[in-house]
């Protein structure tokens, strides 16, 4: 880590010292996600930075973090508060390299955090919530198994709270296999509705205690 690096870091977190609730964003970007899917994934960011806005606690607390997914892996955005987010426009194609997105998003998590311990900064339990339309594909079974394993281990440990979510023919069960948390099915092309409940959720969290257990809202955009 360069000096500047953390002379920046340092400097952020004197002037918000606020506990931080990091969430991942672990986004596919598939060639199958192409036309009204993208488009609403897109239109449903863009809601989430306006809806985290509007409170003023889960404005200085939340942080997020973009890693997009297809036939490559790439972090859009490191985290930030949701005033800094800085939305580009996605795009579909390729494979769906989804078990090394995983990998990706689960170390960010890992570094944010020793981030915040060498800063004296509190931390609620991270979040990464997954979008995929489909399956790993282009990837070791090896490599899957390895990123299920972590996600299993992270969960019992409490280290993240990881949420999958099916768009339109995603395969279900292998998001279960892959996932603690049993995955949801968004309805149609909702991705609004399921970002303003994400924004919802993420508030409330932020606004607990960082050992309170938090009830989330109904889940009114998909099912199981």
């Amino acid at each position: 880590m360069s000096d500047q690096l953390r002379l920046d870091e340092a400097v952020e977190f004197a002037e918000n010292p606020e506990p931080r609730c990091p969430c991942v964003l672990l986004l596919d970007t598939s060639g199958s996600m192409q036309g009204a899917a993208i488009d609403a994934l897109n239109e449903g960011l863009r809601a989430l930075q306006t809806d985290l806005l509007q409170n003023s606690l889960a404005s200085r607390r939340v942080e997020v973090a973009l890693v997009v997914f297809d036939s490559d892996v790439r972090v859009i955005q490191d985290f930030v508060t949701p005033d800094q987010l800085d939305l580009p426009e996605l795009t579909a194609q390729g494979l769906t390299c989804m078990g090394t997105g995983i990998h990706r998003a689960l170390d960010m998590i890992q570094s944010r955090k020793a981030t915040y311990r060498a800063h004296g900064v509190a931390y609620y339990r991270p979040w990464i919530f997954l979008i995929t339309d489909g399956e790993p594909q282009g990837e070791s079974e090896q490599l899957i198994e390895q990123a299920r394993q972590r996600i299993e281990t992270d969960e019992v440990n409490k280290h993240v709270a990881f949420f999958s979510v099916g768009v339109e023919n995603a395969n279900l069960e292998r998001l279960k296999y892959i996932s603690v948390r049993t995955p949801l099915r968004l309805q149609g092309l909702r991705f609004t509705e399921m970002f303003l409940w994400l924004s919802a959720s993420i508030t409330a969290v932020s606004h607990s205690r960082l050992d309170e257990q938090v009830a989330l809202p109904p889940v009114g955009w998909g099912a199981t």
